[in-house]
Protein backbone atom coordinates (compact mmCIF):
# COMPACT_ATOMS: atom_id res chain seq x y z
CA UNK A 1 0.00 0.00 0.00
CA UNK A 2 1.20 3.53 -0.74
CA UNK A 3 0.36 6.85 0.89
CA UNK A 4 1.40 10.34 1.93
CA UNK A 5 2.13 11.18 5.57
CA UNK A 6 -0.01 14.17 6.57
CA UNK A 7 0.50 14.16 10.35
CA UNK A 8 2.95 12.80 12.90
CA UNK A 9 2.05 12.78 16.59
CA UNK A 10 4.57 11.74 19.21
CA UNK A 11 3.32 8.99 21.50
CA UNK A 12 5.29 7.46 24.40
CA UNK A 13 9.06 7.78 24.21
CA UNK A 14 9.92 7.89 20.48
CA UNK A 15 6.83 6.07 19.17
CA UNK A 16 4.56 7.88 16.71
CA UNK A 17 0.94 8.03 15.66
CA UNK A 18 1.09 8.42 11.86
CA UNK A 19 -1.80 9.67 9.71
CA UNK A 20 -1.57 8.74 6.04
CA UNK A 21 -3.61 9.52 2.94
CA UNK A 22 -3.50 6.09 1.34
CA UNK A 23 -4.77 5.13 -2.09
CA UNK A 24 -8.41 4.83 -1.02
CA UNK A 25 -8.55 5.62 2.69
CA UNK A 26 -7.25 7.71 5.56
CA UNK A 27 -5.04 5.53 7.75
CA UNK A 28 -4.11 6.27 11.37
CA UNK A 29 -1.40 3.84 12.47
CA UNK A 30 1.02 3.23 15.33
CA UNK A 31 4.73 3.36 14.55
CA UNK A 32 7.08 1.76 17.07
CA UNK A 33 10.46 3.41 17.38
CA UNK A 34 13.57 1.36 16.78
CA UNK A 35 16.99 1.46 15.14
CA UNK A 36 15.85 -0.99 12.47
CA UNK A 37 13.14 1.40 11.27
CA UNK A 38 13.74 3.78 8.40
CA UNK A 39 13.16 7.46 9.26
CA UNK A 40 9.85 9.05 8.29
CA UNK A 41 8.75 12.67 8.13
CA UNK A 42 5.81 14.88 7.28
CA UNK A 43 4.99 14.81 3.57
CA UNK A 44 6.90 11.62 2.78
CA UNK A 45 5.38 9.28 0.24
CA UNK A 46 5.81 5.75 1.54
CA UNK A 47 5.08 2.14 0.70
CA UNK A 48 3.92 0.31 3.82
CA UNK A 49 2.04 -2.57 5.37
CA UNK A 50 -0.57 -2.52 8.14
CA UNK A 51 -0.51 -5.11 10.92
CA UNK A 52 -3.75 -5.52 12.87
CA UNK A 53 -4.05 -6.94 16.37
CA UNK A 54 -6.94 -7.88 18.63
CA UNK A 55 -5.09 -6.13 21.46
CA UNK A 56 -5.30 -2.70 19.84
CA UNK A 57 -7.90 -0.64 17.99
CA UNK A 58 -5.18 1.00 15.92
CA UNK A 59 -3.13 -0.84 13.31
CA UNK A 60 0.65 -0.99 13.35
CA UNK A 61 2.73 0.62 10.60
CA UNK A 62 5.24 -1.90 9.24
CA UNK A 63 7.72 -2.48 6.42
CA UNK A 64 8.00 1.19 5.50
CA UNK A 65 9.86 2.14 2.33
CA UNK A 66 10.41 5.83 1.61
CA UNK A 67 9.50 6.66 -2.01
CA UNK A 68 11.64 9.77 -2.40
CA UNK A 69 10.91 12.75 -4.62
CA UNK A 70 13.47 14.09 -7.15
CA UNK A 71 13.30 17.47 -5.39
CA UNK A 72 14.02 16.18 -1.88
CA UNK A 73 17.36 18.01 -1.80
CA UNK A 74 15.74 21.42 -2.36
CA UNK A 75 14.94 22.90 1.02
CA UNK A 76 12.43 25.52 -0.15
CA UNK A 77 10.40 23.01 -2.14
CA UNK A 78 10.33 20.62 0.83
CA UNK A 79 9.25 23.42 3.18
CA UNK A 80 6.38 24.46 0.92
CA UNK A 81 5.35 20.82 0.36
CA UNK A 82 5.16 20.13 4.09
CA UNK A 83 3.24 23.35 4.61
CA UNK A 84 0.75 22.36 1.90
CA UNK A 85 0.30 18.71 2.84
CA UNK A 86 -0.22 19.50 6.53
CA UNK A 87 -3.47 21.26 5.57
CA UNK A 88 -5.07 17.95 4.65
CA UNK A 89 -5.17 16.55 8.19
CA UNK A 90 -7.65 19.03 9.71
CA UNK A 91 -9.68 18.81 6.50
CA UNK A 92 -9.96 15.00 6.43
CA UNK A 93 -9.36 13.91 10.04
CA UNK A 94 -12.96 12.77 10.60
CA UNK A 95 -13.04 10.70 7.40
CA UNK A 96 -11.98 7.15 6.66
CA UNK A 97 -13.25 6.00 3.26
CA UNK A 98 -12.12 9.00 1.21
CA UNK A 99 -11.80 7.30 -2.18
CA UNK A 100 -8.80 7.76 -4.44
CA UNK A 101 -9.17 11.48 -5.26
CA UNK A 102 -6.93 12.90 -2.52
CA UNK A 103 -4.12 10.42 -3.07
CA UNK A 104 -4.23 11.06 -6.83
CA UNK A 105 -4.28 14.83 -6.24
CA UNK A 106 -1.18 14.71 -4.03
CA UNK A 107 0.57 12.26 -6.32
CA UNK A 108 0.06 14.56 -9.30
CA UNK A 109 1.16 17.59 -7.29
CA UNK A 110 4.32 15.82 -6.08
CA UNK A 111 5.30 15.08 -9.69
CA UNK A 112 4.73 18.66 -10.86
CA UNK A 113 6.44 20.07 -7.72
CA UNK A 114 9.85 19.39 -9.26
CA UNK A 115 9.70 21.66 -12.32
CA UNK A 116 6.93 24.17 -11.59
CA UNK A 117 6.42 26.92 -9.04
CA UNK A 118 5.21 24.96 -5.97
CA UNK A 119 2.78 27.69 -4.93
CA UNK A 120 1.14 27.57 -8.35
CA UNK A 121 0.91 23.78 -8.18
CA UNK A 122 -0.71 24.00 -4.73
CA UNK A 123 -3.25 26.61 -5.88
CA UNK A 124 -4.16 24.61 -8.98
CA UNK A 125 -4.54 21.47 -6.85
CA UNK A 126 -6.73 23.36 -4.39
CA UNK A 127 -9.07 24.49 -7.18
CA UNK A 128 -9.39 20.86 -8.27
CA UNK A 129 -10.19 19.92 -4.67
CA UNK A 130 -12.86 22.63 -4.39
CA UNK A 131 -14.39 21.48 -7.69
CA UNK A 132 -14.42 17.85 -6.54
CA UNK A 133 -16.06 18.73 -3.23
CA UNK A 134 -18.64 21.02 -4.88
CA UNK A 135 -17.30 24.12 -3.12
CA UNK A 136 -15.91 26.11 -6.07
CA UNK A 137 -17.92 29.33 -6.27
CA UNK A 138 -17.98 30.33 -9.94
CA UNK A 139 -21.00 32.60 -9.50
CA UNK A 140 -19.42 35.88 -8.49
CA UNK A 141 -21.69 37.21 -5.76
CA UNK A 142 -19.98 38.88 -2.83
CA UNK A 143 -19.76 36.73 0.30
CA UNK A 144 -20.24 39.81 2.50
CA UNK A 145 -22.98 41.86 0.77
CA UNK A 146 -24.39 39.22 -1.62
CA UNK A 147 -24.34 41.69 -4.53
CA UNK A 148 -22.87 40.76 -7.94
CA UNK A 149 -19.18 41.46 -8.45
CA UNK A 150 -18.56 43.24 -11.74
CA UNK A 151 -14.94 44.26 -11.20
CA UNK A 152 -12.29 44.26 -8.47
CA UNK A 153 -12.85 40.61 -7.55
CA UNK A 154 -11.22 39.53 -4.31
CA UNK A 155 -11.09 36.09 -2.70
CA UNK A 156 -11.23 35.10 0.95
CA UNK A 157 -10.90 31.74 2.72
CA UNK A 158 -12.05 28.75 0.64
CA UNK A 159 -11.76 31.05 -2.40
CA UNK A 160 -15.09 32.65 -1.63
CA UNK A 161 -15.59 35.72 -3.88
CA UNK A 162 -15.94 39.20 -2.46
CA UNK A 163 -15.76 42.85 -3.48
CA UNK A 164 -12.33 44.33 -2.87
CA UNK A 165 -13.95 47.08 -0.77
CA UNK A 166 -15.84 44.52 1.31
CA UNK A 167 -12.87 42.24 2.01
CA UNK A 168 -10.16 44.93 2.07
CA UNK A 169 -7.74 42.58 0.31
CA UNK A 170 -5.86 42.43 -2.98
CA UNK A 171 -8.05 42.07 -6.06
CA UNK A 172 -7.52 39.27 -8.59
CA UNK A 173 -7.68 39.96 -12.32
CA UNK A 174 -10.92 38.47 -13.72
CA UNK A 175 -9.30 36.84 -16.76
CA UNK A 176 -6.75 35.05 -14.61
CA UNK A 177 -9.41 33.90 -12.16
CA UNK A 178 -11.71 32.63 -14.91
CA UNK A 179 -8.84 30.68 -16.48
CA UNK A 180 -7.93 29.25 -13.07
CA UNK A 181 -11.49 28.08 -12.43
CA UNK A 182 -12.00 26.71 -15.95
CA UNK A 183 -8.63 25.04 -16.49
CA UNK A 184 -7.12 24.67 -12.99
CA UNK A 185 -4.23 26.76 -14.32
CA UNK A 186 -2.56 29.86 -12.85
CA UNK A 187 -1.14 30.87 -16.24
CA UNK A 188 -2.67 34.36 -16.23
CA UNK A 189 -2.06 35.20 -12.57
CA UNK A 190 0.86 37.37 -11.46
CA UNK A 191 3.34 36.34 -8.77
CA UNK A 192 1.73 38.89 -6.43
CA UNK A 193 -1.67 37.30 -7.00
CA UNK A 194 -0.15 33.85 -6.46
CA UNK A 195 1.29 34.96 -3.11
CA UNK A 196 -2.15 36.23 -2.09
CA UNK A 197 -3.87 32.97 -3.08
CA UNK A 198 -1.16 30.91 -1.37
CA UNK A 199 -1.86 32.86 1.82
CA UNK A 200 -5.59 32.02 1.47
CA UNK A 201 -4.88 28.32 0.91
CA UNK A 202 -2.87 28.26 4.13
CA UNK A 203 -5.84 29.55 6.09
CA UNK A 204 -7.30 26.06 5.64
CA UNK A 205 -8.78 23.81 3.01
Amino acid sequence: MQGFIIKLTRAREEDMIVTIIAEESLQTLYRFYGARHSPINMGFKIDFEVEHSLKSSIGRLRDVIHLGFPWMGQYERIRLWQQFISLFYPHLKDSEAIGDFYFALLNDASIRWKDQNPKRVAIESYVRLLEYEGRLHKDLNCFFCDLPIEDDISLIRAFLPAHKNCSHTLSINPKGLEWLYTNASTLFLSDQEIDRLWYIVNEGL
